[in-house]
């Protein structure tokens, strides 16, 4: 259970301070008895009532206090249901350093496999979308489920210079809110638009990210921020570092990338996308390596899971593995109406049982 305004459990405080004053007040009143009458004739006087009698109206009357002030917090439930449709977005990196052939025959060509042999595997209800990053992140394939679109689009990808994680998560949170509702788009310009209300802790979307890359974030918005959208969102998103600790030279890419390379000509992806890291010769500077301390913490923050892979083997494996068939939608449901009937219910025994008990005069 959550609350969406928890700052009225402030007034929780106010139980304290009444269990205090019906302290004093009852202690006031032995005193009186004491002093006026005999405590004899007092004893012989009053019903045997017990302690029970005595203190439950009390306490019933606090646990209704208590109840309400609960309600005030709106205290939600997260259901999950199972999800009629799902969207996953593949975000690829496609920085130079994918030539690498220290995976045969290089890490994009080995990514390019196992990605294709997932969407094979994935049900028709399930659409799959191709982001692909480098100096910026660039939608290549909306969310579809027609599996010749999805190929031609793993086989255009080409590289590009740097290295953009965070541009390539808020890319693909935009791609999945072009097709879920519940989903809101980023919001880049504050002027205009509005940040959404996050959702409630372990509310998430039936969507997810899938993240890979083998290197560190060199450029755009950090990955640990637009993880935070993510989350704000409920969007799980799922990281892999791909490739081997000693790395190896950057070859040619292939008649593939001829003319598309870095260094001649600026990549396929040419112009700049929405959330661009500043040009193509724009600020950061190269680094090798794979930052897994951060591709953990955006998992971490999201929800999702951060997992290895240093050989094809082993990334055909991790895709394998995904969580896809675990894939539901939390709906949230608001329990303010049930503390509120129970908070009454409380009050209304409290009352009754002291006009039963403790009759006015």
């Amino acid at each position: 259970m959550d609350l969406l305004w928890p700052g009225f459990l402030l007034l929780l405080g106010l139980i304290p301070l009444l269990i205090a004053a019906y302290i004093w007040r009852l202690r006031r009143r032995r005193r009186f008895a004491v002093r006026y009458s005999s405590l004899a004739l007092v004893r012989e006087a009053l019903s045997h009532q017990s302690r029970l009698r005595r203190h439950l109206p009390f306490g019933l009357f606090l646990a209704a206090l208590a109840s309400l002030v609960i309600a005030l917090g709106r205290p939600v439930a997260i259901v999950s249901v199972p999800a009629g449709q799902t969207a996953i977005i593949l975000t690829i990196d496609v920085s130079r350093s994918m030539c690498s052939t220290d995976i045969q025959p290089s890490r994009l060509a080995a990514a390019e496999a196992a990605a294709l042999s997932f969407i094979q595997r994935q049900g028709p209800t399930t659409q799959i979308g191709i982001v692909a990053f480098s100096t910026y992140a660039e939608l290549v394939q909306a969310p579809t489920s027609d599996m010749e679109a999805l190929q031609a689009a793993i086989e255009s990808l080409a590289v590009g210079r740097r290295t953009a994680i965070g541009s390539g998560i808020l890319t693909s949170l935009n791609a999945i809110a072009e097709i879920d509702q519940s989903v809101a788009p980023i919001v880049t310009d504050t002027s205009v638009g509005v940040q959404p209300t996050p959702v409630p802790h372990g509310a998430y979307a039936p969507d997810i990210v899938v993240l890979l890359t083998d290197g560190v974030s060199n450029v755009g918005p950090s990955p640990v921020d637009a993880a935070q959208q993510a989350a704000d969102r409920g969007v799980r998103v799922y990281t892999i570092g791909f490739g081997t600790a000693q790395g190896s030279p950057f070859p040619p890419c292939g008649p593939q990338f001829q003319g598309r390379e870095p260094f001649f000509g600026g990549g396929q992806f040419g112009g700049g996308g929405q959330f661009g890291g500043g040009g193509q010769f724009g600020g950061g500077g190269f680094r090798r390596g794979i930052d897994e301390a951060t591709l953990k913490q955006v998992a971490d923050m999201t929800g999702g899971a951060y997992y290895p892979a240093e050989s094809a083997g082993e990334l055909q494996n991790v895709f394998q593995n995904l969580p896809t068939y675990l894939i539901t939608k939390h709906e949230t449901t608001e329990l303010s109406v049930v503390f509120t009937a129970i908070g009454a219910l409380l009050a209304a025994l409290a009352i009754l049982f002291s006009l039963l008990w403790h009759p006015l005069p």
